[in-house]
């Protein structure tokens, strides 16, 4: 479990995000390191979800710039919440280094889940930026958007951080803050426990 801090968050600067407790992500099948790593940093407000990522990459690349294509066939970062913890259904937010969003809900079904592309992430915001060792994504997902009644103290989500590394020349290389020890993301049995602290 992690303990995510209250924190107000000036979005698009790196100085909030300063001191905050980081989460380093693991190659997602094995759980081992990373050829270029990943650290995740999160927070939450009254209103809102904080995540910021910071990835080194020594090649940042991307082609797709239409919301809601399919991001992960390149590079992108990607944050999975199941607000309800019952595994009926998850939310999924994706940014790749262009700064291009891809938001989706999905449903549980008799053949596995549903993924339903109609829903947007109402009043997300997000930020990209090129760093001297890779790129940064940030993250503000408002609490209305994913429930009716936003978290408390105490609050436990179930959520799991990713990424997708595909450097030229080399394999893909998947990571997650919880690995599914699966080559696939899509196993929220998985995902770690976030408690708003």
């Amino acid at each position: 479990m992690f303990v995510c801090p209250h924190r107000e968050i000036a979005f698009g600067n790196a100085d909030s995000w300063r001191g905050i407790q980081e989460l380093s992500l693991r190659e997602n099948v094995s759980g081992g390191e990373l050829r270029q790593g990943t650290i995740v940093r999160c927070a939450w407000t009254e209103k809102a979800f904080h995540v910021h990522f910071t990835c080194v990459d020594a090649e940042p690349w991307a082609t797709i710039t239409k919301r809601d294509g399919h991001l992960w066939e390149e590079e992108v970062v990607e944050v999975f919440i199941d607000p309800i913890g019952d595994l009926e259904s998850y939310f999924e937010l994706e940014v790749n280094p262009l700064n291009t969003v891809l938001d989706l809900v999905l449903r549980k079904n008799r053949s596995g889940y549903r993924k339903d592309f109609a829903w947007d992430c109402e009043n997300l915001r997000t930020a990209v930026t090129r760093t001297s060792s890779g790129w940064s994504a940030e993250f503000l997902i408002p609490f209305a958007a994913l429930m009716a009644q936003p978290p408390h103290r105490a609050s436990q989500w179930r959520v799991n951080f990713y990424r997708i590394d595909r450097p030229k020349n080399s394999e893909r290389e998947l990571s997650a803050w919880c690995p599914t020890l699966l080559p696939t993301f899509h196993f929220p049995q998985r995902f770690g426990v976030l408690q708003f602290g």
